[in-house]
Protein backbone atom coordinates (compact mmCIF):
# COMPACT_ATOMS: atom_id res chain seq x y z
CA UNK A 1 0.00 0.00 0.00
CA UNK A 2 1.22 3.51 -0.74
CA UNK A 3 2.74 5.41 2.17
CA UNK A 4 3.40 2.31 4.25
CA UNK A 5 6.70 1.38 5.83
CA UNK A 6 7.84 -1.90 7.29
CA UNK A 7 6.05 -5.21 7.32
CA UNK A 8 2.39 -5.83 6.54
CA UNK A 9 0.34 -8.79 7.72
CA UNK A 10 -2.72 -10.05 5.85
CA UNK A 11 -5.59 -11.71 7.65
CA UNK A 12 -7.58 -14.74 6.59
CA UNK A 13 -10.29 -12.39 5.35
CA UNK A 14 -8.46 -11.73 2.07
CA UNK A 15 -7.07 -8.29 1.35
CA UNK A 16 -8.78 -6.71 4.34
CA UNK A 17 -7.63 -5.93 6.95
CA UNK A 18 -3.91 -5.23 6.49
CA UNK A 19 -1.53 -4.24 9.25
CA UNK A 20 1.49 -2.02 8.64
CA UNK A 21 3.48 0.99 9.83
CA UNK A 22 3.33 4.60 8.74
CA UNK A 23 6.33 6.91 8.91
CA UNK A 24 4.85 10.36 9.20
CA UNK A 25 4.75 13.60 11.14
CA UNK A 26 1.04 14.04 10.67
CA UNK A 27 -2.01 12.35 12.07
CA UNK A 28 -5.37 13.84 11.19
CA UNK A 29 -3.69 17.13 10.31
CA UNK A 30 -1.89 17.46 13.64
CA UNK A 31 1.80 17.16 14.43
CA UNK A 32 1.95 14.17 16.75
CA UNK A 33 5.71 14.19 17.28
CA UNK A 34 7.20 17.17 19.06
CA UNK A 35 10.70 16.36 17.78
CA UNK A 36 11.83 16.73 14.17
CA UNK A 37 12.20 12.98 13.76
CA UNK A 38 9.57 10.92 11.99
CA UNK A 39 7.52 8.46 14.00
CA UNK A 40 6.60 4.90 13.09
CA UNK A 41 2.95 4.47 13.95
CA UNK A 42 1.16 1.14 13.39
CA UNK A 43 -1.95 1.20 11.26
CA UNK A 44 -4.61 -1.13 9.92
CA UNK A 45 -6.20 -0.92 6.48
CA UNK A 46 -9.86 -1.91 6.71
CA UNK A 47 -12.87 -2.00 4.43
CA UNK A 48 -15.20 0.96 4.90
CA UNK A 49 -18.10 -1.34 5.71
CA UNK A 50 -16.24 -3.15 8.48
CA UNK A 51 -17.71 -2.82 11.96
CA UNK A 52 -15.47 -1.31 14.63
CA UNK A 53 -16.05 -4.33 16.87
CA UNK A 54 -14.48 -6.56 14.19
CA UNK A 55 -11.59 -4.15 13.71
CA UNK A 56 -10.98 -4.32 17.45
CA UNK A 57 -11.07 -8.11 17.60
CA UNK A 58 -8.67 -8.46 14.68
CA UNK A 59 -6.10 -5.89 15.83
CA UNK A 60 -6.10 -7.30 19.36
CA UNK A 61 -4.57 -10.42 17.84
CA UNK A 62 -1.43 -8.33 17.29
CA UNK A 63 -1.63 -6.60 20.67
CA UNK A 64 -2.87 -3.39 19.04
CA UNK A 65 -6.09 -1.37 18.88
CA UNK A 66 -7.37 1.90 17.37
CA UNK A 67 -6.66 4.93 19.55
CA UNK A 68 -10.01 6.72 19.31
CA UNK A 69 -13.45 5.18 19.59
CA UNK A 70 -17.18 5.66 19.57
CA UNK A 71 -19.20 4.46 22.56
CA UNK A 72 -20.98 1.87 20.38
CA UNK A 73 -18.82 -0.47 18.28
CA UNK A 74 -21.47 -2.03 16.03
CA UNK A 75 -21.13 0.84 13.57
CA UNK A 76 -19.22 0.86 10.29
CA UNK A 77 -15.82 2.47 9.86
CA UNK A 78 -17.02 4.51 6.89
CA UNK A 79 -20.12 5.59 8.77
CA UNK A 80 -18.39 7.07 11.80
CA UNK A 81 -15.63 8.67 9.70
CA UNK A 82 -18.35 10.41 7.69
CA UNK A 83 -19.47 12.12 10.92
CA UNK A 84 -16.54 12.37 13.35
CA UNK A 85 -16.53 9.40 15.75
CA UNK A 86 -16.28 10.54 19.35
CA UNK A 87 -16.02 9.06 22.80
CA UNK A 88 -14.15 9.69 26.04
CA UNK A 89 -10.75 9.29 24.38
CA UNK A 90 -11.32 12.32 22.12
CA UNK A 91 -9.81 14.81 24.61
CA UNK A 92 -6.52 12.96 24.25
CA UNK A 93 -6.42 11.59 20.69
CA UNK A 94 -9.09 13.65 19.01
CA UNK A 95 -12.11 12.14 17.23
CA UNK A 96 -11.75 9.12 14.96
CA UNK A 97 -11.39 11.40 11.93
CA UNK A 98 -8.19 12.77 13.48
CA UNK A 99 -6.72 9.27 13.53
CA UNK A 100 -6.83 8.39 9.83
CA UNK A 101 -3.78 8.27 7.54
CA UNK A 102 -5.37 7.47 4.19
CA UNK A 103 -8.68 6.66 2.48
CA UNK A 104 -9.93 5.04 -0.70
CA UNK A 105 -13.07 6.83 -1.85
CA UNK A 106 -15.53 6.35 -4.69
CA UNK A 107 -16.66 9.87 -5.59
CA UNK A 108 -20.01 10.94 -6.97
CA UNK A 109 -18.37 10.92 -10.42
CA UNK A 110 -17.67 7.21 -10.07
CA UNK A 111 -13.92 7.65 -9.64
CA UNK A 112 -11.98 5.51 -7.17
CA UNK A 113 -9.41 7.79 -5.56
CA UNK A 114 -6.79 7.28 -2.88
CA UNK A 115 -6.46 10.35 -0.70
CA UNK A 116 -4.49 11.53 2.32
CA UNK A 117 -2.91 14.68 3.74
CA UNK A 118 -0.34 14.42 0.94
CA UNK A 119 -2.46 13.18 -1.97
CA UNK A 120 -5.85 14.43 -3.17
CA UNK A 121 -5.98 16.43 0.02
CA UNK A 122 -9.20 18.29 -0.73
CA UNK A 123 -11.11 15.01 -1.05
CA UNK A 124 -9.49 13.59 2.10
CA UNK A 125 -10.42 16.63 4.18
CA UNK A 126 -13.90 16.81 2.70
CA UNK A 127 -14.85 13.18 3.21
CA UNK A 128 -13.84 13.15 6.87
CA UNK A 129 -16.94 14.44 8.61
CA UNK A 130 -18.51 15.10 5.21
CA UNK A 131 -21.76 13.20 5.87
CA UNK A 132 -21.22 11.04 2.78
CA UNK A 133 -21.69 14.05 0.46
CA UNK A 134 -18.45 13.71 -1.52
CA UNK A 135 -17.85 9.99 -1.76
CA UNK A 136 -18.17 6.53 -0.30
CA UNK A 137 -15.28 5.35 1.88
CA UNK A 138 -14.18 1.91 0.69
CA UNK A 139 -10.93 1.68 2.67
CA UNK A 140 -9.55 3.52 5.68
CA UNK A 141 -6.05 3.43 7.14
CA UNK A 142 -6.57 3.73 10.90
CA UNK A 143 -3.85 4.63 13.41
CA UNK A 144 -3.25 2.06 16.15
CA UNK A 145 -1.56 1.90 19.54
CA UNK A 146 -0.56 -0.91 21.91
CA UNK A 147 -3.72 -2.35 23.44
CA UNK A 148 -3.91 -2.50 27.24
CA UNK A 149 -5.13 -5.64 28.96
CA UNK A 150 -7.41 -4.15 31.60
CA UNK A 151 -9.37 -1.03 32.51
CA UNK A 152 -10.06 0.48 35.91
CA UNK A 153 -13.50 2.07 35.44
CA UNK A 154 -14.43 4.76 37.96
CA UNK A 155 -17.48 6.92 38.60
CA UNK A 156 -17.80 9.74 41.09
CA UNK A 157 -20.74 12.04 41.81
CA UNK A 158 -21.08 15.81 42.07
CA UNK A 159 -23.92 17.94 43.36
CA UNK A 160 -22.55 21.21 41.95
CA UNK A 161 -22.36 21.81 38.21
CA UNK A 162 -19.49 24.30 38.21
CA UNK A 163 -17.36 21.97 40.33
CA UNK A 164 -18.18 19.08 38.02
CA UNK A 165 -17.20 20.95 34.85
CA UNK A 166 -14.09 22.43 36.51
CA UNK A 167 -12.83 18.92 37.27
CA UNK A 168 -13.70 17.62 33.80
CA UNK A 169 -11.84 20.52 32.19
CA UNK A 170 -8.85 19.97 34.45
CA UNK A 171 -8.66 16.31 33.43
CA UNK A 172 -8.73 17.03 29.70
CA UNK A 173 -6.00 19.67 30.18
CA UNK A 174 -3.63 16.79 31.01
CA UNK A 175 -3.70 15.44 27.46
CA UNK A 176 0.01 16.13 26.86
CA UNK A 177 1.11 14.54 30.14
CA UNK A 178 2.68 11.07 30.36
CA UNK A 179 0.13 8.25 30.53
CA UNK A 180 0.86 7.73 34.23
CA UNK A 181 -0.31 11.30 34.96
CA UNK A 182 -3.69 11.32 33.22
CA UNK A 183 -6.81 9.25 32.72
CA UNK A 184 -7.35 7.55 29.37
CA UNK A 185 -11.04 8.32 29.07
CA UNK A 186 -13.15 11.20 30.39
CA UNK A 187 -16.92 11.30 30.04
CA UNK A 188 -19.84 12.04 32.33
CA UNK A 189 -23.59 12.13 32.52
CA UNK A 190 -26.40 14.10 34.10
CA UNK A 191 -28.83 12.46 36.51
CA UNK A 192 -32.24 14.12 36.71
CA UNK A 193 -34.18 10.94 37.42
CA UNK A 194 -33.67 8.74 40.49
CA UNK A 195 -34.69 5.68 38.48
CA UNK A 196 -31.88 6.32 36.03
CA UNK A 197 -29.11 6.34 38.60
CA UNK A 198 -30.05 2.87 39.77
CA UNK A 199 -30.83 1.28 36.39
CA UNK A 200 -28.37 2.67 33.84
CA UNK A 201 -25.25 0.50 33.70
CA UNK A 202 -26.19 -1.19 36.95
CA UNK A 203 -22.77 -2.76 37.46
CA UNK A 204 -21.95 0.34 39.48
CA UNK A 205 -25.08 0.83 41.51
CA UNK A 206 -26.32 -2.23 43.37
CA UNK A 207 -30.13 -2.70 43.63
CA UNK A 208 -29.50 -3.86 47.20
CA UNK A 209 -28.09 -0.46 48.08
CA UNK A 210 -29.84 2.07 45.80
CA UNK A 211 -28.64 5.63 45.47
CA UNK A 212 -31.20 8.41 45.89
CA UNK A 213 -30.70 11.92 44.59
CA UNK A 214 -32.54 13.27 47.61
CA UNK A 215 -30.02 11.60 49.91
CA UNK A 216 -27.11 13.60 48.48
CA UNK A 217 -26.59 16.74 50.52
CA UNK A 218 -26.54 19.92 48.51
CA UNK A 219 -27.99 18.42 45.33
CA UNK A 220 -28.02 21.35 42.88
CA UNK A 221 -31.64 21.85 41.81
CA UNK A 222 -32.42 18.16 42.20
CA UNK A 223 -29.74 17.23 39.66
CA UNK A 224 -26.59 15.16 40.10
CA UNK A 225 -23.60 14.92 37.79
CA UNK A 226 -21.49 11.81 37.35
CA UNK A 227 -17.88 11.91 36.20
CA UNK A 228 -16.84 8.73 34.39
CA UNK A 229 -13.11 8.05 33.99
CA UNK A 230 -10.87 5.12 33.19
CA UNK A 231 -7.26 4.07 33.52
CA UNK A 232 -5.84 1.48 31.15
CA UNK A 233 -3.15 -0.86 32.41
CA UNK A 234 -1.31 -4.15 31.99
CA UNK A 235 -1.61 -7.03 34.43
CA UNK A 236 2.06 -6.51 35.27
CA UNK A 237 1.31 -2.93 36.42
CA UNK A 238 -1.56 -3.84 38.74
CA UNK A 239 0.42 -2.79 41.82
CA UNK A 240 1.22 0.73 40.59
CA UNK A 241 -2.14 1.59 39.02
CA UNK A 242 -3.78 2.24 42.40
CA UNK A 243 -1.17 4.87 43.25
CA UNK A 244 -1.58 6.62 39.89
CA UNK A 245 -5.36 6.74 40.28
CA UNK A 246 -5.18 7.94 43.87
CA UNK A 247 -2.86 10.79 42.87
CA UNK A 248 -5.30 11.93 40.18
CA UNK A 249 -8.42 11.59 42.32
CA UNK A 250 -6.85 13.70 45.08
CA UNK A 251 -7.00 16.69 42.77
CA UNK A 252 -10.75 16.37 42.18
CA UNK A 253 -13.57 17.77 44.31
CA UNK A 254 -16.30 15.11 44.05
CA UNK A 255 -18.57 13.90 46.85
CA UNK A 256 -16.16 11.78 48.95
CA UNK A 257 -18.58 8.94 49.62
CA UNK A 258 -19.54 8.54 45.96
CA UNK A 259 -16.63 6.60 44.45
CA UNK A 260 -17.78 3.57 42.45
CA UNK A 261 -15.13 1.36 40.83
CA UNK A 262 -15.00 -1.77 38.74
CA UNK A 263 -12.17 -3.54 36.95
CA UNK A 264 -12.73 -5.28 33.61
CA UNK A 265 -10.87 -6.45 30.48
CA UNK A 266 -10.18 -3.72 27.91
CA UNK A 267 -12.43 -5.24 25.25
CA UNK A 268 -15.33 -5.49 27.72
CA UNK A 269 -15.07 -1.80 28.50
CA UNK A 270 -15.04 -0.76 24.84
CA UNK A 271 -18.03 -3.04 24.16
CA UNK A 272 -19.99 -1.89 27.21
CA UNK A 273 -22.89 -0.29 25.34
CA UNK A 274 -23.53 -3.45 23.36
CA UNK A 275 -24.01 -5.33 26.61
CA UNK A 276 -26.62 -2.76 27.63
CA UNK A 277 -28.22 -3.18 24.20
CA UNK A 278 -28.59 -6.93 24.71
CA UNK A 279 -30.35 -6.34 28.04
CA UNK A 280 -32.76 -3.87 26.42
CA UNK A 281 -33.42 -6.22 23.51
CA UNK A 282 -34.31 -9.00 25.92
CA UNK A 283 -37.00 -6.71 27.36
CA UNK A 284 -38.26 -5.50 23.99
CA UNK A 285 -36.96 -1.99 24.68
CA UNK A 286 -34.38 -1.63 21.89
CA UNK A 287 -36.43 -1.61 18.69
CA UNK A 288 -38.24 1.59 19.63
CA UNK A 289 -37.90 5.19 18.36
CA UNK A 290 -34.79 6.99 19.62
CA UNK A 291 -35.30 10.78 19.31
CA UNK A 292 -31.69 11.53 20.15
CA UNK A 293 -30.32 15.06 20.27
CA UNK A 294 -26.54 15.56 20.25
CA UNK A 295 -25.19 19.06 20.69
CA UNK A 296 -21.71 20.57 20.77
CA UNK A 297 -21.94 23.41 23.29
CA UNK A 298 -19.27 26.10 23.84
CA UNK A 299 -17.64 25.97 27.26
CA UNK A 300 -18.53 29.60 28.03
CA UNK A 301 -22.27 28.86 27.90
CA UNK A 302 -22.43 25.52 29.70
CA UNK A 303 -23.64 27.08 32.96
CA UNK A 304 -26.53 28.71 31.06
CA UNK A 305 -27.30 25.42 29.36
CA UNK A 306 -27.34 23.66 32.73
CA UNK A 307 -29.81 26.15 34.21
CA UNK A 308 -32.08 26.22 31.19
CA UNK A 309 -32.06 22.56 30.18
CA UNK A 310 -30.86 20.21 32.91
CA UNK A 311 -32.60 22.14 35.68
CA UNK A 312 -35.37 23.54 33.50
CA UNK A 313 -36.76 21.94 30.36
CA UNK A 314 -36.01 18.33 31.29
CA UNK A 315 -37.83 18.42 34.63
CA UNK A 316 -37.15 15.40 36.84
CA UNK A 317 -37.92 12.67 34.31
CA UNK A 318 -35.98 11.38 31.35
CA UNK A 319 -35.97 8.16 29.38
CA UNK A 320 -32.33 7.53 28.70
CA UNK A 321 -28.80 8.65 29.53
CA UNK A 322 -27.71 12.27 29.15
CA UNK A 323 -24.02 12.35 28.29
CA UNK A 324 -21.86 15.39 28.94
CA UNK A 325 -18.11 15.72 28.48
CA UNK A 326 -15.62 18.31 27.21
CA UNK A 327 -13.19 18.06 24.30
CA UNK A 328 -10.14 20.04 23.20
CA UNK A 329 -10.67 21.83 19.88
CA UNK A 330 -6.98 21.59 19.03
CA UNK A 331 -7.43 17.82 18.67
CA UNK A 332 -9.82 18.41 15.75
CA UNK A 333 -8.64 19.15 12.23
CA UNK A 334 -10.17 22.43 11.04
CA UNK A 335 -9.69 21.34 7.42
CA UNK A 336 -12.26 18.54 7.77
CA UNK A 337 -15.93 19.09 7.01
CA UNK A 338 -16.99 18.94 10.66
CA UNK A 339 -18.15 22.15 12.30
CA UNK A 340 -17.59 22.75 16.01
CA UNK A 341 -18.11 25.72 18.36
CA UNK A 342 -15.50 28.45 18.06
CA UNK A 343 -13.93 27.98 21.48
CA UNK A 344 -10.86 26.09 22.68
CA UNK A 345 -13.05 23.75 24.75
CA UNK A 346 -16.56 22.61 23.89
CA UNK A 347 -18.86 19.98 25.34
CA UNK A 348 -20.80 17.13 23.86
CA UNK A 349 -24.28 16.97 25.35
CA UNK A 350 -26.02 13.81 24.19
CA UNK A 351 -29.66 13.25 25.11
CA UNK A 352 -29.98 9.57 24.23
CA UNK A 353 -33.62 8.95 24.97
CA UNK A 354 -35.92 6.09 23.95
CA UNK A 355 -39.64 6.55 23.29
CA UNK A 356 -42.17 4.11 24.72
CA UNK A 357 -45.79 4.26 23.58
CA UNK A 358 -46.88 2.27 26.61
CA UNK A 359 -44.96 4.39 29.09
CA UNK A 360 -45.71 7.62 30.89
CA UNK A 361 -46.47 10.77 28.94
CA UNK A 362 -42.86 11.94 29.46
CA UNK A 363 -41.61 8.81 27.64
CA UNK A 364 -43.73 9.14 24.50
CA UNK A 365 -42.23 10.09 21.15
CA UNK A 366 -44.18 13.31 20.57
CA UNK A 367 -43.32 14.55 24.06
CA UNK A 368 -39.59 13.89 23.60
CA UNK A 369 -39.51 15.43 20.12
CA UNK A 370 -41.25 18.52 21.46
CA UNK A 371 -38.73 18.67 24.28
CA UNK A 372 -35.89 18.57 21.75
CA UNK A 373 -37.47 21.49 19.90
CA UNK A 374 -37.74 23.43 23.16
CA UNK A 375 -34.05 22.83 23.89
CA UNK A 376 -33.02 24.08 20.44
CA UNK A 377 -35.33 27.09 20.77
CA UNK A 378 -33.88 27.88 24.20
CA UNK A 379 -30.34 27.80 22.80
CA UNK A 380 -31.33 30.03 19.88
CA UNK A 381 -33.16 32.59 22.02
CA UNK A 382 -30.35 32.60 24.61
CA UNK A 383 -27.65 33.09 21.99
CA UNK A 384 -25.95 29.78 22.82
CA UNK A 385 -24.19 28.95 19.57
CA UNK A 386 -24.49 25.18 19.62
CA UNK A 387 -23.59 22.95 16.72
CA UNK A 388 -25.53 19.76 16.20
CA UNK A 389 -23.58 16.52 16.03
CA UNK A 390 -25.24 13.95 13.74
CA UNK A 391 -27.35 16.83 12.40
CA UNK A 392 -30.60 16.59 10.50
CA UNK A 393 -32.22 19.56 8.78
CA UNK A 394 -35.04 19.94 6.28
CA UNK A 395 -33.84 22.87 4.17
CA UNK A 396 -30.62 24.01 2.56
CA UNK A 397 -30.88 27.32 4.40
CA UNK A 398 -30.69 25.45 7.71
CA UNK A 399 -27.64 23.54 6.46
CA UNK A 400 -25.98 26.80 5.38
CA UNK A 401 -26.48 28.15 8.89
CA UNK A 402 -25.10 24.91 10.36
CA UNK A 403 -21.90 25.03 8.28
CA UNK A 404 -21.46 28.78 8.67
CA UNK A 405 -18.10 29.94 7.28
CA UNK A 406 -17.44 26.42 5.97
CA UNK A 407 -20.44 26.44 3.62
CA UNK A 408 -18.52 27.93 0.67
CA UNK A 409 -15.84 25.26 0.97
CA UNK A 410 -18.47 22.54 1.39
CA UNK A 411 -20.26 23.67 -1.79
CA UNK A 412 -16.99 23.85 -3.73
CA UNK A 413 -16.13 20.28 -2.76
CA UNK A 414 -19.63 19.14 -3.75
CA UNK A 415 -19.24 20.71 -7.19
CA UNK A 416 -15.86 19.01 -7.63
CA UNK A 417 -16.58 15.49 -6.36
CA UNK A 418 -20.34 15.04 -6.82
CA UNK A 419 -21.51 17.59 -9.39
CA UNK A 420 -24.76 15.71 -10.12
CA UNK A 421 -25.70 15.64 -6.40
CA UNK A 422 -26.39 11.91 -6.34
CA UNK A 423 -24.84 11.07 -2.95
CA UNK A 424 -26.67 11.15 0.40
CA UNK A 425 -29.71 12.94 -1.01
CA UNK A 426 -31.85 12.06 2.00
CA UNK A 427 -30.06 14.68 4.08
CA UNK A 428 -31.67 17.44 1.99
CA UNK A 429 -28.45 19.40 1.69
CA UNK A 430 -28.53 19.35 -2.12
CA UNK A 431 -31.18 18.40 -4.66
CA UNK A 432 -30.13 15.80 -7.24
CA UNK A 433 -29.27 17.27 -10.62
CA UNK A 434 -28.66 15.54 -13.92
CA UNK A 435 -26.81 18.57 -15.22
CA UNK A 436 -23.16 19.19 -14.56
CA UNK A 437 -24.14 22.62 -13.27
CA UNK A 438 -26.31 22.61 -10.16
CA UNK A 439 -29.24 24.87 -9.52
CA UNK A 440 -27.71 25.61 -6.10
CA UNK A 441 -25.24 28.47 -5.90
Amino acid sequence: MSGSKGNQFRSNLGSVPVLGYESTFLLGGRNTNKSNESKRTPYVDVWGGELWIDVLKWTLGFGLAPRSWTDYLYLSVGGTLSNAGISGQAFNHGPQISNVFELDVVTGKGELMTCSKKKNTELFNGVLGGLGQFGIITRARIALEPAPQRVRWIRVLYSNFSTFTKDQEYLISLHDKPSSEKFDYVEGFVIVDEGLINNWRSSFFSPKNPIKISSINGSDGGVLYCLEITKNYEDSAANSIDQEIEALLKKLDFIPSSVFTTDIPYVDFLDRVHKAELKLRSKGLWEVPHPWLNLLVPKSRMADFDRGVFKGILGNKTSGPILIYPMNKNKWDDQSSVVTPDEDIFYLVGLLRSALDSGEETQKLDYLKDQNRKILKFCDESGIKVKRYLPGYNTQEEWKEHFGDKWGQFLKRKNEFDPMRILATGQRIFKPSFDSVSSFR
